[in-house]
């Protein structure tokens, strides 16, 4: 009875998020299962070997020795498929409808493979919704970067020198990760702005004390699953020429804009930044998708006459300590619907396994990723 876990150090450059921390240990140990880990594992997130050891949770020299004994493997960035076997159930980020050939690739190692930024969007998969508490986590820091690189303060300030005004930000995008931007620019004392090509999110917006930008588009910009569409080259048009004038008044933008599988719209462009006082600054959280703003360079901040463009790559793993916690927990969750009498048995019936299953059997089996591969069978 039972099946093993196992955890192994992470080795994408700057990630020092771990797949499962001390605590959350317990939940899989509650499942019926024994978790191992690669010595270190945890370090860069703050927790150390010895928390692990307090779990009874056996520690090993290397990440091959994990994948020899664990069934399951539990990972933050999925690493190349080399690592493993057809023994192995690997779970994790590995972003397979932009790396479709790397999907094919790890699939040649015959293990079984889990997606979760593939976790349906639905009721039951609330608890497991891994980019929506690594979006939360973005959308706060990306604020604090604004503020630090801001050559100005963000509340409002009755000095003897004199009353200095609150700072104006706008947030593009009411996602997760752009409704926490907004709380906590709130928090800090801005006064803030929101702006989504979903109208449904106004309320949202305003319920945080926020202002809603108002840019007419004509048509809806919901699309599937609750995240914004792709709007055409018309609607594109008209929203940047109303967003340039808005640009124009603002002290800090944060810019969350994503489509799944797809390059970040831009939706401020070169023009617009010219337009922008020096002393602003732009956030960019998509710059690792192509980035919201034309001028954004993933992982550096660019000056364009006076205005900042910072492009923060892997904002999450910046605050690794509580990323893990809230990560490891939506881990568990995800697992646990696949445990059957302490064994790990996925239904393909299920939806979110169908939907997260990306390889099984030497083949990939995810119908996107076939479609991305041009390999799709017949059923």
């Amino acid at each position: 009875m039972g099946f093993t876990v196992g955890i192994i150090r992470e080795t994408a450059p700057g990630e020092r998020r771990v797949a499962v921390t001390p605590k959350v240990v317990d939940l899989f140990t509650k499942m019926g299962a024994t978790v191992i880990a690669e010595k270190g594992a945890g370090l860069a997130a703050g927790f150390q070997d010895a928390d692990y050891e307090a779990k009874s949770v056996a520690l090993l020299d290397s990440a091959a020795e994990v994948a020899k004994k664990a069934e399951l493997i539990l990972t933050v960035s999925v690493p190349e498929g080399k690592l493993f076997s057809a023994s192995n159930t690997v779970v994790g980020f590995c972003d397979p409808l932009s790396e479709p050939r790397r999907m094919a690739a790890f699939a040649e190692s015959g293990a079984r493979l889990f997606a979760v930024e593939l976790v349906p969007r639905i009721t039951r998969a609330q608890s497991m919704d891994t980019l929506s508490s690594m979006a939360s986590i973005a959308g706060y820091k990306a604020v604090l970067l604004g503020a630090e690189a801001l050559p100005r303060m963000f509340p409002m300030m009755m000095t003897a020198a004199g009353t200095i005004p609150a700072a104006k930000v706008l947030v593009l995008g009411a996602g997760v990760a752009g409704l926490q931007a907004i709380a906590t620019a709130r928090r800090l004392g801005a006064v803030v702005m929101g702006y989504d090509v979903r109208s449904a999110v106004k309320e949202q917006i305003e319920s945080l004390g926020a202002k809603f930008l108002t840019i007419t588009i004509e048509g809806s910009g919901e699309g599937e699953g609750g995240y914004a569409k792709q709007l055409t080259d018309a609607q594109l048009k008209s929203q940047r020429d109303q967003m340039a004038a808005a640009l124009k008044e603002q002290d800090v933008v944060v810019t969350t804009a994503a489509v799944p599988g797809r390059k970040a719209p831009i939706l401020i462009t070169k023009e617009m930044v010219h337009g922008m006082s020096p002393g602003s600054v732009i956030v960019d959280i998509a710059a690792e998708r192509g980035g919201n703003c034309e001028l954004t360079r993933a992982g550096e901040v660019v000056d364009v006459n006076g205005v900042k463009i910072v492009g923060p790559v892997n904002l999450a793993s910046s605050v690794a300590y509580h990323a893990s916690m809230m990560y490891a927990r939506n881990l568990a969750a995800f697992i646990k619907n696949m445990v059957k009498d302490q064994k790990l048995a996925p239904d393909i019936n299920d939806e979110i396994v169908r939907d997260t299953l990306v390889a099984e059997g030497g083949k990939v089996v995810h119908t996107k990723v076939q479609a991305l591969l041009g390999t799709v069978v017949n059923a």
